[in-house]
C-alpha cells in the first residue's frame, strides 16, 4: 500500500487548521511544512521536488494574466471613494423612481454597472446597503425585498466581468481570461435580467412591497436630471465600454485593458474635481493589500500543491473523480456540490487554489471545455457567496443595516434570489452555447 493516506490527512489537516480561524496563506505553508516532513521521514516524499518551487513562484510573477488584478482593484476603489459610484446609484434612482420597484430596479441597474467597473463585490454591498436600503425601508418597501435585492445584486461582481473571480479562475483553469470574461457575460446578464423581473413581478403581484418614490423626492426638472445623467450615468459607461470593448474586441489584452480602466477611473475623478492626494493613497492602500493578500495565497498554495502532489494527492483525487459512476454527469454534481460547500465557509480565492487544481486534472481528461466549466463555477460561488447563514454578502450588508432590519431579515431575503441563480445555473448547465456564443464569435 502506498502513501495515499498521508496525502487525504494533510488535506483533512489544512481543513482543520483553516477552520480554526488560522490565516488561509499560513495554513497553506504550515501544513505543507509538517507533512512534507513526515512525508521525508517515512520516504513518502522526494525532497528534490522542492527545487521546482522557485520556478513555480517565477512563473506566477511572470504571469501577465495575473497583473490585471492590480489595475482592476484600483479603478473599483478610486470609482467607490471618489463619490462616483453614489452618484450613479443616486441618479439612476431619481429615474426609474416613478416606477413601482424603482428604487430596487436602480439597485439592480448599479449593481450591474458597478459589477462591469470594479469587480469588487464588498464594496458594492455596502455602498448600496448604506445609500439605497434607508432609502427603501423609509418609502414602504418590504425589508426582504430591500435587503434581498441589495446582496444579490451587489454579488454580480462575482460573476460580471472583469469579475476577479475570472481573473483568478482564468489562470487556475489554464484558460484565456478574455474567453471567461466573454463567456461569462452572458450568464451574467442573464442573472441581472432575472432580478429585475422578479422585481417587476412583484411590484405587480404584491404592489405594497414595492411602492415607487413620492413625487417629492423626483421633482427634478427634466432638463437637470439630463445634466445629471450625462454627468453621472454616461462617463461610467464610456468606461465600462472602453474597457470591456477593448478586451472584446481584441484591441487590449485584459491587463491593457484594466490599466486603460484605472487611469480612466482617475480622469473621472479630475473632471469631477475629486482626484487628490488622500484619493490615490487610499486607493493604493486598498489595491496592495488586495494583490498582496492574492499573490500570498498563490505562492503558498503553490508549496501545498507541490507537497500533496508529492505525496501522491493529485492523482489519488483525479482517478477517484475519474472513477465515480456516471461520469460527466456525476462528475459535475460533485465539483457543483463541492464548490458551494466550500464557497459558503471561503472566500472565492482560497476556493480557486484550494479546489480547482483538484477538479480541472479530472475535468480535462473527461473532455469538458474548460470555458464553460469555470464560467459554471463562477454562477456557483456567485450562488455561495449570498446563502446563509455565513454567505459574506449577508455579512457586508449586515455590518451597514440600520437597527431595525434584524439579521434574520437578511439571511431570509437571499432564499428567493439563490433560488433564481439555481435556476441560471441550470440553464447555463443545460445550454452551454450561453457561454460558447460570444466566446465562438470572437474567435
Amino acid at each position: 500500500m502506498g502513501y495515499e493516506w498521508l496525502a487525504i490527512a494533510m488535506f483533512v489537516g489544512f481543513f482543520i487548521i483553516l477552520m480554526s480561524g488560522y490565516p488561509v496563506a499560513f495554513s497553506f505553508a504550515g501544513t505543507a511544512i509538517v507533512f512534507g516532513g513526515i512525508g521525508l521521514a517515512v520516504g513518502a516524499f522526494n525532497l528534490n521536488l522542492l527545487l521546482l518551487l522557485p520556478n513555480v513562484w517565477f512563473g506566477t510573477m511572470s504571469n501577465f494574466t495575473l497583473l490585471a488584478i492590480p489595475f482592476f482593484v484600483f479603478l473599483g476603489a478610486v470609482f467607490e471613494k471618489s463619490g462616483l459610484a453614489e452618484e450613479l446609484l443616486e441618479t439612476i434612482g431619481i429615474v426609474l423612481g416613478p416606477i413601482r420597484g424603482g428604487v430596487a430596479l436602480a439597485v439592480v441597474v448599479v449593481g450591474t454597472l458597478l459589477a462591469a467597473t470594479t469587480g469588487v463585490v464588498a464594496a458594492t454591498v455596502i455602498m448600496m446597503g448604506m445609500l439605497s436600503l434607508p432609502v427603501m425601508l423609509r418609502y414602504g418597501y418590504d425589508k426582504q425585498l430591500a435587503t434581498g435585492i441589495i446582496v444579490a445584486a451587489g454579488t454580480l461582481a462575482q460573476l460580471i466581468p472583469p469579475s476577479l473571480v475570472l481573473v483568478v479562475l482564468s489562470d487556475q483553469i489554464g484558460v484565456s481570461v478574455g474567453d471567461l470574461f466573454l463567456g461569462a457575460l452572458i450568464p451574467g446578464l442573464m442573472l441581472s435580467g432575472s432580478y429585475a423581473l422578479y422585481v417587476l413581478g412583484l411590484a405587480i403581484l404584491r404592489p405594497e412591497t414595492a411602492p415607487a418614490l413620492p413625487l417629492a423626492m423626483r421633482s427634478m426638472g427634466r432638463l437637470v436630471l439630463l445634466r445629471r445623467v450625462v454627468k453621472a450615468v454616461v462617463p461610467p459607461m464610456v468606461l465600462i465600454f472602453a474597457v470591456l470593448g477593448s478586451i472584446f474586441f481584441g484591441i487590449a489584452t485584459p491587463t491593457e485593458a484594466g490599466a486603460v480602466g484605472a487611469v480612466g477611473a482617475c480622469i473621472l475623478a479630475a473632471l469631477n474635481r475629486r482626484l487628490n492626494w488622500n484619493l490615490i493613497k487610499d486607493s493604493a492602500h486598498a489595491t496592495a493589500t488586495v494583490t498582496a493578500l492574492v499573490i500570498m495565497i498563490l505562492f503558498c498554495s503553490s508549496f501545498f500543491s507541490l507537497v500533496f502532489d508529492g505525496l501522491g494527492g493529485k492523482t489519488l483525487i483525479t482517478n477517484l473523480l475519474l472513477s465515480l459512476p456516471g461520469g460527466f454527469v456525476t462528475f459535475m454534481i460533485v465539483s457543483n456540490i463541492a464548490i458551494f460547500l466550500l464557497g459558503v465557509f471561503l472566500e472565492f480565492v482560497e476556493i480557486c487554489f484550494i479546489a480547482m487544481p483538484l477538479f480541472v486534472p479530472a475535468a480535462q481528461q473527461l473532455g469538458i471545455d474548460m470555458v464553460w466549466f469555470g464560467v459554471v463555477m463562477a454562477i456557483n460561488l456567485q450562488t455561495a457567496f449570498i446563502s446563509p447563514p455565513v454567505g459574506f454578502s449577508l455579512f457586508y450588508l449586515q455590518s451597514v443595516a440600520p437597527k431595525e432590519v434584524k439579521t434574520i431579515e437578511i439571511h431570509k431575503s437571499a432564499v428567493p434570489f439563490m433560488i433564481i441563480q439555481v435556476v441560471v445555473l441550470l440553464l447555463v448547465v443545460m445550454f452551454p452555447q450561453t457561454v460558447r456564443w460570444l466566446v465562438d464569435r470572437a474567435a
